[in-house]
């Protein structure tokens, strides 16, 4: 019951911090690297899944990324 609650409230953290590891430790077996490209690798998942659990939407705001690009790069000017 209580394991229920807490992948409710934090199940995106959980789920990012795995993926971090998971990522992580895939690439220090596979090659050398730096601990701090590690600890890096976790932190973006947990914030990636803290924005998740708190509903705030994409974590890339794709229409200033659409409105930038398409200001930035008009084929005919």
């Amino acid at each position: 019951m209580i394991w229920k609650a807490i992948w409710e409230t934090h199940g995106g953290r959980i789920t990012g911090v795995a993926a971090g590891l998971l990522f992580g430790v895939l690439y220090v077996v596979v090659g050398f690297w730096d601990m701090l490209f590690f600890a890096l690798l976790v932190f973006i998942g947990y914030s990636v899944g803290k924005h998740k659990d708190m509903r705030l939407g994409s974590v890339i705001p794709w229409e200033r990324v659409n409105a930038w690009i398409s200001d930035r790069w008009r084929p005919f000017k």
